[in-house]
């Protein structure tokens, strides 16, 4: 069953109450969503300045990993110092969503291959890879992810990242829609940040700290 919702389409694989979705989280400009991604200072110079860049796997399997609560984001990298997080403001495009809420679903690591642009773990659904409750989303291609602000950083680097981003959108052809990403947290299985579920936003791995 596909539904529209607030220019949100979600393919729903139950009966269950459609009630995820409140109006204060209605798309803007065309189903443009206010999203968040967290990681450390180093990349996130280099994330607005070169763009985003595929994870290579993750709970939800390759894509940009975000979620529109920011305090999901401000999470990551989990085992940073908090003088070492930054959550990244986002806008996305999400295009056709798949709904991805409980463990093993059939479409966990596919739905990229289905049809569907990004794959979302509704808040409080129950999956034990997201045991804080908090919504996740994976976005498969870069291009619909742009850096537009600077939800929370460390006042030591605040200036220095807003001014990168307000670079970057001076300079379209820089770091937004696609660029090469240098977020090494997406290439490595080893650390975490909030790329994946199982290694969040910055990770990669399947076997790694949970949100």
């Amino acid at each position: 069953m596909s539904l529209q919702f607030f220019g949100w389409e979600v393919t729903y694989d139950d009966e269950s109450p459609r009630l995820e979705l409140g109006a204060s989280q209605q798309p803007q400009d065309k189903g443009i969503y206010k999203m968040y991604h967290g990681t450390s200072v180093a990349n996130a110079r280099l994330i607005i300045t070169n763009g985003f860049q595929q994870s290579s796997g993750g709970m939800l399997g390759k894509g940009v990993y975000v979620s529109r609560n920011q305090k999901k984001a401000e999470r990551y990298p989990l085992n940073n110092n908090p003088s070492d997080k930054v959550a990244l403001e986002l806008r996305v495009r999400l295009g056709r969503v798949k709904r991805i809420d409980t463990d093993n679903h059939p479409m966990q690591y596919t739905w990229s291959t289905q049809g569907y642009d990004t794959a979302w773990v509704p808040p409080n659904c129950g999956m034990k890879a997201v045991p804080s409750g908090l919504e996740e989303d994976c976005v498969f291609d870069p291009q619909r992810v742009k850096v537009v602000g600077i939800a929370k950083a460390p006042n030591t680097v605040l200036a220095e990242l807003q001014k990168l981003v307000a670079d970057s959108l001076t300079n379209p052809s820089a770091g937004n829609y696609g660029a090469p990403d240098a977020c090494s947290l997406c290439k490595r299985k080893t650390q975490q940040g909030f790329h994946t579920s199982s290694n969040r936003v910055g990770a990669v791995g399947k076997t790694s700290a949970r949100s």
